[in-house]
């Protein structure tokens, strides 16, 4: 199923309703939950609807829920998690070490 939502995330229209969300997003994190999150999680209900999860949000999430879950277990399955993750998450970037304690970085 995991596979399966990779790949629907690949297809030329599901591709590009996600790229439209990012442009609209603009890079930011409040307008990616706001246009981002709801394209990338119809994409996901399009598919796992198929498998007995309902078509909604709690449906998402208990795939979520179970994909976490074998996450540990299986390294396929993390490593198919990641690169779903990464479509539709921003890489999270974190500041420069120091930064914000009025430290000096040392050299």
């Amino acid at each position: 199923v995991l596979a399966e939502v990779i790949k629907a995330f690949g297809a030329p229209e599901n591709a590009q309703r996600m790229e439209e969300a990012r442009d609209n997003a603009c890079n930011d994190m409040g307008k990616m939950l706001q246009f981002l999150l709801p394209v990338a999680t119809q994409i996901q209900q399009d598919v796992i609807k198929a498998y007995g999860f309902s078509s909604d949000g709690e449906g998402v999430l208990k795939f979520a829920r179970l994909i976490k879950s074998y996450e540990s277990q299986d390294p396929e399955i993390a490593s198919m998690s990641g690169k779903l993750k990464a479509m539709f998450l921003p890489p999270m970037t974190l500041p420069p070490h120091g930064a914000g304690t009025g430290g000096v970085a040392a050299s």
